[in-house]
């Protein structure tokens, strides 16, 4: 793969001079005082939209483990969930560096963590005790179970959270499989780490408004559970119910890609039309005289499984690629099955700079994930590339101590009445 323009500077790590713009973000401190990858991993999406991001860390932190590395503890999830951040290193066990600890909280705006109540409260670091000092704080925290149930202090982890939540359920019942399956991905991890992130910025935005700060608090089971049962509900909506749980287009046992003459293509009709268009384009205008698809809407709950085992006896007649035209001239779903490493190389994906190749100071070239998205005016950007554990240690607190005496935060408040002053 060519090398293309680096997303960062070479320069031990330090924002690129075409990134000075800065994002939404820009101004915003964060600390990410979590571990494994749903904490660190909204902080890091809030660094890519511009937000000072100080991660204070244990080297041992477990996305530092594992086989893959050029230098010990920047292992691929470390490269891919740490970036946009400076590290430091404290041992929050130590009475003067949890002191050094509380007074760089005292200088943020965000503070997120996954750390079990019991223990942020030995440390002195449960929200009521660093509110005191710092009541504009947003204090996102998030664990497995609400920390009022009487599960509040069961381990989670993703594939725990997937099986609290339904999904294995899921999973199971539309793959008609034996036994549940875990979702090749650390799914519920993931999906609380945007939830923290839209958190913690809707109580930003209260606390740029008010100068109060909030406790947010973000369970992975709940998260999961209502992000599953948007669609899954189904009959269970009402009450008493109408029918069983889960959505009847998702659960069709017959919901996968389509044998083509030279290989797969996802082809998902969804109407009546879908499906006439497509047999018709098939050679079988027979088949689009059958009544399920005449309808007003295609009963997924009780034709979903005989129609898609129908549309195999007619997709293998063209190509994926003659398919993809036939879909794309009648609006039917249509995508490619790409394998992983396929998807890496798609040239959709290379043209976006969605995997670009970057030199990393101590890791050299490396593929840097993009920014997903974009913005017109306040550019998210990759400024950072993720630090060795401790990296900025000493730049951080040097900057600490340079604040003390001064107040390096100021209210909303009188943000405002400065900018209103200025602009009078």
């Amino acid at each position: 793969m060519a090398e293309v323009e680096p997303a960062c500077s070479a320069d031990a790590g330090r924002p690129a001079e075409a990134d000075e713009r800065g994002g939404p973000l820009a101004g915003v401190r964060v600390i990410d005082m979590a571990t494994v990858v749903m904490g660190p991993y909204a902080a890091q999406i809030l660094g890519d939209l511009g937000a000072d991001v100080i991660k204070i860390e244990s080297p041992n932190d477990t996305v530092r483990v594992g086989a893959l590395h050029r230098t010990p503890g920047m292992t691929p999830l470390n490269l891919n969930v740490n970036r946009n951040k400076r590290s430091v290193t404290l041992n929050l066990k130590d009475d003067a560096e949890r002191a050094k600890a509380l007074e760089l909280i005292g200088t943020a705006d965000i503070l997120i963590t996954n750390m079990r109540i019991g223990a942020l409260r030995r440390l002195g670091m449960d929200y009521d005790s660093l509110a005191a000092a710092n009541p504009q704080l947003v204090y996102a925290h998030a664990q497995g179970f609400r920390p009022d149930s009487d599960r509040a202090q069961l381990a989670a982890y993703d594939e725990t959270v997937q099986a609290a939540s339904g999904l294995l359920d899921l999973a199971q019942r539309a793959g008609d499989v034996g036994a549940p399956v875990v979702l090749p991905s650390i799914f519920a991890d993931k999906v609380a780490a945007l939830t923290i992130v839209y958190a913690a910025l809707a109580a930003l935005v209260h606390q740029r408004a008010t100068g109060q700060g909030q406790h947010v608090e973000v369970p992975m089971v709940d998260t999961l559970l209502a992000f599953n049962l948007v669609e899954h509900l189904q009959g269970r909506t009402f009450e008493p119910p109408m029918g069983p749980t889960g959505f009847p287009p998702s659960m069709n046992k017959g919901h996968r890609a389509r044998p083509t003459k030279d290989g797969l293509a996802m082809v998902i009709p969804y109407s009546p039309k879908n499906f006439r268009d497509l047999f018709a384009a098939a050679g079988r205008p027979d088949l689009a005289e059958d009544p399920r698809v005449n309808g007003e809407f295609i009963d997924s709950a009780r034709d979903g499984e005989a129609l898609s085992e129908l549309l195999e006896t007619v997709t293998p007649e063209l190509t994926s690629a003659q398919w993809t035209e036939v879909c794309t001239k009648h609006s039917i779903p249509v995508g490619p099955v790409l394998r992983l490493e396929e998807a890496t190389e798609d040239p959709y994906v290379r043209g976006g700079h969605l995997l670009d190749v970057a030199e990393h100071p101590s890791e050299g070239a490396y593929r840097v994930i993009g920014i997903p998205l974009a913005f017109s005016a306040t550019p998210a950007s990759v400024r950072r590339h993720a630090p060795l554990a401790g990296q900025h240690t000493e730049e951080v607190l040097g900057e600490l101590a340079g604040t003390r005496g001064t107040n390096p935060r100021k209210t909303k408040a009188n943000q405002t009445a400065e900018f209103d002053e200025e602009n009078r």
